[in-house]
C-alpha cells in the first residue's frame, strides 16, 4: 500500500483543518487539528505531503519519527506539530481500515467500556475565530459561517449560562447526569488587567458563578477552573487561594508553562489540584513538567501534541509517575473520537472533555458518527479506525478550501 495523496479541507470562518490521506488500495484516513489552518494546510503541502507521497501509510512509527526531522526542529504545539498530529492521526485511522478493527482494539483492547465525561461550558459558536476563548453572549458569528450563520443559536448556550445562572446550568447538567462542568469567570478580568493583577472586587465578583453552583447544587458536581495561562503568578496565587474554600476538582493553567519554577512554586502554595499539559507538543516537555510535581493531572490534546503515537507516549509517561490524564477536547470531533478511543484503553484516564454545545449542534455537520454520550459517559466509536468520516459533500460547501498533493500531480 502506497501513499497517493495528501488532502487538506477547511471552512472559511471556521478554525478546524482536515487531512485525508489517500491509498492506491482506496482506503482515506482523516486527520483533524485546529487553529491556523491556511498555515497548517500550507506547511502540509509545501513540507510534509511530498515527503509522504508513494511511502507506506502503515510504517507510522517512522512517519512520526521523520516528519518533524529538519534541521530547523520542531516543538511546541505549532503549525508544524499540529500539521503532524494531523497527519498522524490519519494514519492511523488507515491502519485501523486496514486491520478492520476500531483503534482501541489495536491498543490491546479496553481497560473500561465507557469514560466519565465533563463538560467545558461554552456556546454554539465557540470555535470560530472571532468568538474562540473570548466568546461573549453579544458576539456575533462572521458572515459567510455555513455553520453558525450570524444570529444563529443552539440548543445550550452554556458560557453566558455560567455568567448569568451557574447555579441553573449546575442542575441541567446533573439532570442530564454530568457530574462535571468547567468554567472560566476570570478571563475577563485577566484581559482588562493583562493578567498582571486583580483587585479584592473583581476577585469577588469573578468567584460569584462558582459561589451559584456550590449554592444551588453542594458538591453533587465537580468544577473544574479553567484560568488559560493568562495570569501572571502573584495574581494566580490570590485566585487560587479564594478557590480552597470552593474545593474546586482543578484548576487547570494558572499560568503559562514557559516557567516551571514558576509553576512549582505557584503548586506549592496551594492545596488545590492542577491539571497541565494542554500546551505540552511532546513527550521531552511532558517529563519537564511531571519533573516538578505541579501536574496533579495531565490534560493534552491529541492533535496539537504529535497526533495518536506521540499521545500514547504522553499516557505512558503519565503513568510512570502515577498521574491520571484527561484528554483534551474543545476544539473538534476528530480530536473526541480520538480521545475517548485513548481514555477506554489507557488504565490512567479519569475524565474526557466534552463540549455539548458543540456536540449537539456543530459536530454532527462535520462528521458521520460520534462517540456515544450518555449520562455523563461517553463510550467510543465502533467502526474500523476513528470510526468516523466528514460528512459527504463536506468539501464541495460554498465555504470550504481544498486543497490536493498527490502522486499525479
Amino acid at each position: 500500500m502506497k501513499i497517493t495523496g495528501v488532502q487538506t479541507v477547511y471552512l472559511e470562518n471556521e478554525d478546524l483543518c482536515y487531512v485525508r490521506v489517500g491509498t492506491d488500495e482506496g482506503v482515506t484516513g482523516l486527520g483533524e487539528t485546529c487553529f491556523g489552518p491556511r498555515a497548517v494546510a500550507a506547511y502540509i503541502h509545501e513540507s510534509a505531503a511530498p515527503r509522504l507521497i508513494g511511502q507506506d501509510p502503515l510504517e507510522i512509527e517512522r512517519h512520526a519519527r521523520d516528519l518533524p526531522r529538519f534541521y530547523i526542529g520542531h516543538g511546541g504545539t505549532g503549525v508544524s506539530t499540529r500539521a503532524h498530529s494531523a497527519i498522524d492521526l490519519a494514519l492511523w485511522d488507515i491502519l485501523g481500515k486496514v486491520a478492520g478493527q476500531p483503534l482501541y482494539q489495536l491498543w490491546g483492547g479496553r481497560c473500561r467500556d465507557k469514560i466519565r465525561i465533563y463538560n467545558t461550558c461554552a456556546g454554539s459558536r465557540y470555535g470560530q475565530k472571532e468568538a474562540r476563548h473570548r466568546d461573549a453572549p453579544d458576539t456575533e458569528p462572521a458572515a459567510g459561517s455555513v455553520l453558525r450563520p450570524a444570529g444563529a443559536r443552539g440548543r445550550y448556550e452554556d458560557l453566558e449560562a455560567f455568567r448569568q445562572a451557574a447555579g441553573e446550568l449546575a442542575e441541567d447538567l446533573l439532570e442530564q447526569g454530568i457530574t462535571a462542568m468547567k468554567i472560566w469567570p476570570f478571563d475577563d478580568v485577566a484581559h482588562a488587567n493583562d493578567g498582571q493583577y486583580i483587585t479584592a472586587a473583581e476577585l469577588d465578583r469573578c468567584l460569584d458563578p462558582v459561589r451559584k453552583i456550590r449554592d444551588a447544587v453542594g458538591r453533587r458536581i465537580d468544577v473544574m477552573i479553567e484560568l488559560h495561562g493568562l495570569w501572571q503568578p502573584l495574581p494566580a496565587a490570590q485566585i487560587c487561594r479564594a478557590l480552597e474554600e470552593f474545593e474546586p476538582f482543578w484548576v487547570e493553567d494558572a499560568v503559562k508553562l514557559r516557567d516551571l519554577q514558576a509553576v512549582t512554586r505557584l503548586a506549592g502554595s496551594t492545596r488545590l489540584p492542577f491539571a497541565l499539559g494542554e500546551t505540552v507538543g511532546n513527550r521531552y516537555d511532558l517529563k519537564r513538567l511531571l519533573d516538578t510535581g505541579a501536574a496533579d493531572v495531565v490534560m493534552f490534546d491529541v492533535s496539537w501534541a504529535g497526533g495518536l503515537s506521540e499521545a500514547r507516549r504522553l499516557i505512558a509517561l503519565a503513568e510512570t509517575y502515577d498521574r491520571p490524564i484527561a484528554p483534551h477536547d474543545c476544539t473538534g470531533p476528530v480530536v473526541l473520537a480520538a480521545g475517548v478511543h485513548l481514555a477506554v484503553s489507557s488504565p490512567n484516564a479519569i475524565l474526557q472533555e466534552t463540549v455539548r454545545a458543540l456536540i449537539a449542534d456543530v459536530y454532527p455537520q462535520l462528521v458521520t458518527e460520534l462517540p456515544v454520550i450518555s449520562a455523563g459517559y461517553a463510550a467510543p466509536t465502533t467502526g474500523p479506525g476513528l470510526g468516523l468520516d466528514l460528512q459527504p459533500g463536506f468539501a464541495s460547501r460554498p465555504d470550504a478550501r481544498v486543497r490536493l498533493t498527490s502522486s499525479s500531480g
